[in-house]
């Protein structure tokens, strides 16, 4: 990532969209469909691509204790309380 003071232009749509110029979308990779977090701050809008690099950045900040159940075990478990509520709704509803 450069740290450069350099500006580029853009335009805003009739909704909203604008266009990243293409210099910057390859340096942060963002392709077709990269999601991203847009923030409100002091300066300005702030635009945080979510690419696979800003993921990998992030692999291991949450570490769980190690009595804790691992994420993918209480993942699943929630899943599965989710799934169980939504039929018991549903049978709820056919009645």
């Amino acid at each position: 990532m450069k740290a450069i003071m350099a500006y580029d232009t853009v335009s805003f749509s009739v909704k909203g969209q604008v266009v990243i110029p293409r210099h910057l979308r390859r340096e942060f990779e963002i392709q077709e469909g990269t999601r991203a977090l847009v923030q409100s701050t002091p300066q300005g809008i702030l635009i945080k691509p979510v690419t696979k690099l800003s993921i990998a950045r992030l692999h291991g900040i949450l570490k769980r204790k190690p009595s804790e159940k691992p994420f993918a075990e209480e993942w699943a478990e929630h899943k599965r309380q989710e799934k169980l509520l939504e039929e018991a709704a549903y049978v709820r509803h056919r009645t």
